[in-house]
């Protein structure tokens, strides 16, 4: 082969391999779900679909604990606010390894640190931190800003592969995928099924048991303006339920195959400034939470991030400072809630002032 052929076809067959495993490599972006609202507490109003995870809840009882160090009060307040408040949802009732989180002043050796995390825990990417501004001008010019961030990932497997069953109905809906226990199915399928309580086939929950610590609960015809009343309501139905908890052999189940993304900005809690404890004022810049869950006859995974940026919009001093009244000075006298002093001095030469 010619030399000069040589050394012009290496060149460009690297440069082919290189953007090759580029491109193979790349970050794909979230598909998203459509017509899905995601609610940041178990007590937010629902619309006919909506989901909720608990790592938005993380994320602000850090925002709230460990920097502003009280309530979060918006001029008008937000609902959202007013119930993420009230923490409801707390790290303590989740076991940690279920989740990952974490804060500090918002630095890219803070991001990097958040993507090495989340891999090494999870052997996951984020969804969500390129939708923040990383740019050196952004961080530069905000030294005073935060930057919070939790995951939750977990991977469950049913204790007995459940069977795929025909394509039927769902509502108005046809040809849905389904999975499940008909009359062909073994009948040690249906051991890992618990029955909470059975009214009818359009009312009834259950749960299933999985090889892990985890139980997923069905419950159709769902009562109530929240996840949290939903849930209370089918806990009291179980209550007085007396009949049979285990799942019998003539008992059919089907349950739909379930694969979705959503992602949700809080612009409701965004670029509104509110007080601090220490007198300053804080403002989130940006708010995202995004929630993947799917499941099938073997089981299912759940991956759900949360992301803040909050700015303080004055800088605490570094010295102390000195409130030595002794220069000229004006003294005013005012009534407690009254627009106008009823009395006023100027203090100028002290020696007027003091006999």
């Amino acid at each position: 082969m010619n030399k000069k052929i040589y050394y012009i076809i290496i060149p460009v067959l690297i440069v082919i391999v290189l953007g090759s495993v580029i491109f193979l490599n790349r970050k794909k972006p979230l598909k998203e779900t459509k017509g899905v609202l995601v609610v940041p507490t178990m007590q937010d109003i629902l619309e006919s679909d909506s989901s909720w995870c608990a790592t938005f809840e993380l994320i602000w009882n850090d925002l709230k604990n460990e920097v502003v160090k009280k309530d979060i009060v918006f001029s008008p307040q937000e609902v959202y606010a007013e119930n993420l408040n009230k923490e409801e949802f707390t790290e303590d009732m989740i076991s940690s390894e279920y989740y990952y989180k974490t804060y500090g002043f918002k630095t890219l050796e803070l991001k990097k640190e958040i993507e090495k995390a989340i891999y090494e825990k999870f052997h996951q990417k984020s969804d969500i931190l390129d939708q923040f501004d990383w740019s050196e001008d952004e961080l530069d010019k905000n030294l005073n800003r935060y930057f919070f961030y939790t995951m939750l990932y977990r991977e469950f497997e049913f204790l007995k592969k459940f069977d795929s069953l025909k394509n039927d109905k769902f509502k108005n809906t046809e040809n849905v995928k389904y999975f499940g226990i008909d009359s062909n199915t073994k009948d040690s399928v249906g051991s890992q099924i618990v029955v909470l309580y059975y009214t009818n086939k359009n009312d009834f929950a259950f749960y299933i048991n999985t090889k892990s610590n985890d139980e997923v609960i069905f419950y159709k015809n769902p009562k109530g303006n929240n996840f949290q009343e939903i849930y209370e309501n089918m806990k009291e139905k179980e209550r007085i339920y007396k009949g049979s908890k285990s799942f019998s052999a003539i008992d059919e189940l089907k349950i739909p195959y379930l694969d979705f993304n959503i992602l949700r900005e809080y612009t409701e809690l965004e670029n509104k400034p509110f007080e601090m404890e220490n007198g300053l004022e804080g403002e989130i810049m940006k708010a995202i939470q995004s929630i993947s869950f799917s499941l099938n006859e073997k089981g299912g995974k759940i991956k759900s991030e949360a992301g803040t940026d909050m700015q303080v919009n004055s800088i605490i001093p570094d010295e102390k400072r000195e409130f030595y009244v002794d220069d000229t000075f004006a003294i005013f006298l005012k009534e407690k809630g009254k627009d106008v002093p009823y009395f006023a001095s100027k203090i100028n030469d002290i020696t007027k002032f003091q006999q």
